[in-house]
């Protein structure tokens, strides 16, 4: 019998505001409110675009679809700033990965116990990864000739490489390539 008043009265004392949690906003907590209030105002005041066509949209969903083709082959190159031009590293296996890509789910759903809400979490992109917001360094999948002039892709040529790189689904114009590259 004494149990259960003594349970209710903690419980109210502690859903209370002025219970066991700290009532007293911190100041990201009005810094949030506050950012809110005008992210409202200036939603209200100029509203969304009228976007019609969703070129952009169309141009993402044919860039997955074209990065996912099965037998891509694009040529890696790295821009030299000394010469101002591209050095021609090979024949590549589709696009390159930025290096801090992740293969699975970097965090978690996780419930806060002292307020009532959760961490909202990045979602993974169409292609299941996770790229980072930025990244220096890359995977490529090199390829390497065969006997009979194929180009095939073997995993065990992974290449990392922490230069700014650039892969294109055709070869370059001689023009635009180093001296030592031409006719590659």
């Amino acid at each position: 019998m004494f149990l259960l008043p003594f349970l209710a009265a903690i419980f109210f004392l502690c859903t209370a505001e002025d219970g066991c949690g700290n009532s007293t906003p911190t100041t990201n907590d009005i810094e949030r409110v506050n950012q809110e209030k005008v992210t409202k105002a200036a939603a209200q005041a100029v509203g969304m675009p009228n976007i019609k066509n969703f070129r952009e949209k169309w141009f993402l969903h044919d860039s997955y679809e074209l990065r996912d083709q099965k037998g891509l082959v694009t040529y890696t190159y790295v821009f030299s700033q000394m010469q101002a031009c591209f050095v021609y590293m090979g024949p590549t296996a589709g696009y390159p990965i930025p290096y801090a890509t992740q293969y699975s789910a970097p965090q978690k759903i996780e419930e806060y116990r002292s307020q009532v809400g959760y961490a909202i979490l990045p979602q993974a992109e169409p292609s299941g990864l996770y790229p980072p917001a930025s990244a220096d360094a890359t995977w490529i999948l090199t390829k390497e000739p065969s006997e009979n002039g194929q180009n095939r892709v073997t995993s065990s040529q992974a290449g990392y490489m922490e230069e700014k790189i650039n892969a294109f689904p055709y070869k370059l114009p001689e023009r635009l390539l180093c001296a030592n590259s031409k006719g590659q």
